[in-house]
Formats: structure tokens, C-alpha cells, sequence
């Protein structure tokens, strides 16, 4: 059981086929079906089923990936922690972060960073909440910046930062909002922002016409142009207020307080410390104390 079979079976996993899989990996076909069925000895059980032109996990083939993505984080992670100790200033550092965080927080924080740490090998990835809550779980990440991490998360928070959440739409729709009859203009499904702003309708016992629009982008451009309101971070808007283009709503109960958070979902490699020691250094960042998240954490949607 090699790391080469791991990376083959997850491969296949997000992939669908062997062919595929393999130009991922820089491999031949051969090498990818030869790893599956060595696993599939190893273990016993049959891991894929061939379905069309491609194939498919097996119940326990999906169980079974599901691990290899654990280990798989654990040795990069082990690899981070091992070079960063060595020296930190060369480690490795995988970031992830909800849209709206590396839209509005990120350029700015990773631009200075890599101006005072030039030889730190940064990675980002930029997902949805529950995209970068299951990279930290699965140990593919080692530093999330997100709203709150789910109640279930396993993972410490090392620092927040103040986020405000308004409700925005262009001047005219502003002055004529009706919570119950003016169009919301959201974001796609899987979105923090957009199960926030679910769950304050349904609160209200309203259900308003919805336009659903892909990016954090869109959707500020959406609400600019007249398509109806938005709630959005106002770190997000702060251009577009002063311009004009857009204007606060008095809506009920806003706004709403969703901080920022760094979540490392292990201890923190030595590089992974001195990005959030540089974060602290940014306006609005505090640290956060040695509370982690976990069971009792009280769930919230949070921002993304």
C-alpha cells in the first residue's frame, strides 16, 4: 500500500476515469489500473465497477478513498510541518479560503506577505464553505479563512477579524425596499453568504423573488445595476457606497456580525504561524485565544 496506489485511487475518485485520471497524474493508464487492482488485493474488496465508458467507486471503494485523502493530507502536512521547522521562511503554506475572503481580504495580505517572505511555496485554493471546511478536514489545507468553522469541525481557531454583513441594492431600489416583494439577488448554492441570507427570509416568513448569480462579482454588479438587493460584506462594497452605485438598505435586523476566522485544522506548521503572525499585523486582526471549534460550537452559516 504506497502513496503512488493512494493518489491513483483518489485520482479516480475525482475523475470518473482511468484516462483521466493518468493526465492527471502524469502517468499511463496501465500505471493507475495496475494501482487500483493492487489495493483492491490488498484489501479484499472490490474497489471500482466499470459504468459507460468510465468507472465508478464501489460503496467501500468511495469509504476507502475517503481515507486515502486523509492520508494523503497527512503526509503533506508532515512534509509542511518537517520543512518548516527546518526553516520556516521555505516551508510550504496551503491556504483556503471561502470567495468573499479571497476576493476582499487576500491580495492585499498575500501581496505584503510575499514581499517580506519571497521563498515561502504558498498555494490557494478559493471554494465554496463546505469546500474549504473539507479541504481542512481532509488535511489538504493548513490554513482556512472563513466565516465560523461548522460545530462538527475539528480545528482551532488562531485569529478574527470584524465582518459586517448589509443588506445593499442601487439608490432607487434602496428607497422602495419591501422585504417581502423586492428581488434578492444571491449567490449559488453552498455559499455562506447565501444560507445567511436564506435563513434571515425565512426567519421573516418571506420568500421574495431570487435571481441566482455565480460570483461575489455578479452579484454586487447585479444589485448595482437595478436586479434587486443583496447582503454582502460591506468590505466588499466599500468602493460602490462611496461612489454612489449602491446604497445601504434599513432592513429589520441589520446588520449582521459574521467575523472572519484563521482555522488550522492541526497543530500549525512553524510556516503557517508566520503567515498568521503577519495577518495580525494587518488592520482589524486579533487574536483569537486558544478556544477550539468542535461538537459544542453553536452552528452558523458564516460568510463565503
Amino acid at each position: 500500500m504506497t502513496e503512488a496506489r493512494l493518489r491513483s485511487l483518489v485520482a479516480v475518485a475525482d475523475t470518473g476515469s482511468v484516462r483521466a485520471a493518468a493526465r492527471r497524474l502524469y502517468v499511463t493508464e496501465s500505471a493507475v489500473s495496475a494501482a487500483v487492482a493492487a489495493l483492491t488485493r490488498d484489501l479484499g474488496v472490490p474497489l471500482v465497477r466499470k459504468e459507460g465508458r468510465g468507472v465508478r467507486l464501489t460503496p467501500a471503494g468511495a469509504v476507502y478513498a475517503g481515507y486515502a485523502r486523509q492520508v494523503l493530507g497527512l503526509l503533506e502536512e508532515g512534509r509542511a510541518a518537517a520543512r518548516g521547522a527546518a526553516d520556516p521562511g521555505r516551508g510550504p503554506l496551503r491556504l483556503a479560503a471561502v470567495t468573499t475572503a479571497a476576493d476582499e481580504l487576500l491580495p492585499g495580505l498575500l501581496a505584503s506577505f510575499r514581499a517580506r517572505w519571497p521563498d515561502v511555496e504558498l498555494a490557494l485554493e478559493v471554494g465554496s464553505r463546505r469546500q474549504v471546511w473539507s479541504s481542512l478536514a481532509a488535511h489538504e489545507a493548513d490554513l482556512v479563512l472563513a466565516g465560523r468553522p461548522p460545530a462538527e469541525a475539528a480545528a482551532t481557531v488562531l485569529a478574527r477579524r470584524p465582518n459586517e454583513l448589509v443588506v445593499v441594492g442601487a439608490p432607487d431600489i434602496a428607497a422602495g425596499f419591501a422585504l417581502a416583494r423586492t428581488p434578492w439577488v444571491m449567490r449559488e448554492p453552498g455559499s455562506g453568504t447565501r444560507a445567511t441570507a436564506e435563513a434571515y427570509l425565512a426567519e421573516r416568513e418571506v420568500a421574495p423573488p431570487r435571481l441566482v448569480l455565480g460570483s461575489n462579482g455578479a452579484v454586487i454588479a447585479g444589485a448595482a445595476a437595478g436586479l434587486g438587493v443583496a447582503l454582502v460584506s460591506r468590505d466588499a462594497v466599500g468602493a460602490e457606497l462611496e461612489a454612489g452605485r449602491l446604497a445601504v438598505v434599513g432592513a429589520p435586523g441589520m446588520p449582521l456580525d459574521r467575523p472572519w476566522h484563521a482555522v488550522a485544522g492541526a497543530p500549525p506548521t512553524p510556516t503557517t504561524l508566520l503567515f498568521v503572525r503577519h495577518l495580525l499585523d494587518a488592520p482589524g486582526w486579533r487574536p483569537a485565544g486558544p478556544a477550539r471549534a468542535g461538537p459544542t460550537a453553536a452552528p452558523t452559516a458564516g460568510t463565503g
